[in-house]
């Protein structure tokens, strides 16, 4: 089993959900993965999430829509055991770093990606959030399809930034499958540099403070994805000024 690396010093680290549930909110391992070596490493963590519709809710079971309304902030709570606050909440100066697990939400509740593609929009607070880190100087980690919110409210305004979804191809060397490797391309797009990983590494953009990772932007089994969140969120926690 993968120990995240012990960090003695307390940080302060605000995770922002999307939902539960990979298809309409935060991919569940990813989000679960991320708390859990969060805690491992002995920091304070504060989970967010915007108090608003989620954009759908599908039936994990066979990928349909159901005809139901739902909250963003509620369905995360779910993950967090009710510990989550909603997003208008998030003062950036109370945190020394921000991660955004993935899933389906951060392209639909979070963002309109999923449905747009190059001419989406950002969910404001959001769009803030990540401006407000990136002046300060405060790591920001995103995995999976999360990172393409970095690029879409930074990519333009951020010289040489450098995020990862993993591969841009569908299928890579090793052999692995990449259904979503088209948003390497959006990322580009957007203005960043995408910078192809595999699922042993994350990618740090020293320069500019953001660590991103593939996750389940490959169709990785569960162990490999909680490892690689692991490495994101060690990188991330390295970052942090002592």
């Amino acid at each position: 089993r993968r120990l995240s690396a012990v960090h003695s010093d307390q940080k302060n680290i605000a995770v922002i959900l999307s939902g539960c549930g990979v298809y309409d909110g935060s991919e569940v391992t990813e989000a679960v993965a991320t708390l859990v070596h969060l805690s491992r490493a002995g920091v304070k963590v504060k989970n967010f999430a915007p108090f608003q519709p989620q954009m759908h809710v599908i039936d994990h079971t066979n990928g349909e829509e159901i005809k139901q309304k739902r909250n963003v902030l509620t369905e995360s709570a779910r993950i967090t055991r009710g510990q989550i606050e909603p997003l208008d909440m998030l003062d950036v100066n109370d945190f020394d770093a921000v991660i955004f697990p993935g899933g389906f939400g951060a392209a639909k509740n979070l963002s309109t990606f999923a449905t747009m593609g190059m001419d989406c929009g950002i969910q404001p607070k959001v769009k803030l959030i990540l401006e407000k880190f990136s002046e300060a100087q405060k790591p920001i980690g995103l995995c999976c399809i999360a990172p393409v919110l970095a690029a879409k409210a930074l990519g333009k305004s951020i010289p040489n930034l450098e995020l990862t979804v993993g591969s841009d191809v569908e299928e890579c060397k090793e052999g692995k499958q990449w259904p979503h490797s088209g948003a390497a391309e959006a990322i580009s797009n957007f203005g960043a540099h995408h910078i192809v990983t595999g699922m042993k590494e994350a990618h740090v953009d020293k320069k500019n403070l953001v660590v991103t990772s593939a996750a389940y932007m490959c169709d990785a089994s569960p162990h490999e994805v909680f490892d690689n969140v692991g490495l994101m969120v060690d990188e991330v926690l390295n970052l942090v000024k002592k």
